[in-house]
């Protein structure tokens, strides 16, 4: 049987960035599960801190060069590649100079600047969403993870609702503990609706300032279902999931996720099966 294809858009993936809660999870939920069952892509953010040489990251020039318009700018859109070891899976970064600054060795916060980053998510977002289309890559699950992943499920369920890429696919939005403080910037919502999305659509960002609970509730709106990765996420989220009445994957101890999670899995694609 043919391997079913997961893409995993992460917020942080070790060993490419330095250790953290989140950083070591996006390494090891998606090397756990890649095998002869899933084969498993993964797509974050190229930060400033990755040392390009040391994680011998390339530049693949057939995905790079588009232009993505965000505020009604172009920004150049630049993907490089490593292959993450020991499962050889590869591991795509969108980069760009305007959002993910040159700072080798540094940590996370030289990358996501508060002031800037509704456009960051909005360019990730849109970066990860034109290469899976170039790589004629069609996932059959899109497990976002990270706050910095939030607009995915909105984008794959409004802008690329009908590109048969994504058609089919199922989106699993992992709720993580990391936030950010304070709010994003205040033209937020008139940004995304510049980008095609209708005022209704983003109702979830539209009651007061954007934080990171509006943010979060808003990939919960679009996403077919949630899982709960850590057990430290705010309640609000958590009982904000349930009352959805998507399909929920409640915390899972370490020893179990791995089964735990290929079982959500299954199910959501038997769901499509059997309809």
């Amino acid at each position: 049987m043919e391997a079913k294809k997961v893409l995993f858009i992460s917020q942080e993936v070790s060993p490419y960035v330095p250790d953290t809660p989140m950083s070591k999870l996006g390494c090891e939920i998606p090397q756990s599960i890649h095998g002869r069952e899933f084969e498993v892509r993964i797509f974050t953010p190229k930060y400033g801190c990755i040392n390009e040489r040391r994680n011998q990251l390339h530049e693949v020039i057939r995905l790079s060069g588009l232009n993505l318009m965000i505020d009604d700018n172009d920004h150049p859109l630049i993907i490089k590649v490593a292959t993450l070891l020991p499962s050889r899976m590869q591991v795509y970064f969108i980069d760009n100079d305007d959002y993910f600054h040159s700072m080798p060795d540094k940590g996370l916060e030289t990358d996501l600047i508060p002031e800037d980053n509704d456009e960051r998510i909005m360019f990730f977002t849109a970066g990860v969403m034109e290469t899976v289309k170039k790589l004629r890559w069609l996932p059959a699950i899109i497990h976002c993870s990270g706050w910095v992943s939030a607009l995915s499920p909105l984008y794959l369920r409004r802008k690329y609702a009908d590109d048969p890429t994504f058609r089919s696919s199922k989106i699993v939005y992992a709720l993580q503990p990391e936030s950010f403080e304070g709010n994003l910037d205040e033209r937020f919502v008139e940004k995304l609706e510049m980008n095609e999305f209708a005022h209704e659509d983003l109702a979830a960002l539209t009651a007061g300032p954007v934080d990171f609970i509006a943010l979060n509730k808003l990939a919960i709106d679009y996403a077919d279902a949630i899982m709960q990765v850590t057990d430290d996420i705010a309640p609000e989220l958590i009982e904000y999931a349930k009352q959805s009445g998507k399909p929920f994957l409640p915390y899972t101890p370490a020893e179990e996720r791995k089964e735990a999670q290929l079982e959500f899995y299954r199910s959501l694609i038997n769901e499509d099966e059997d309809e």
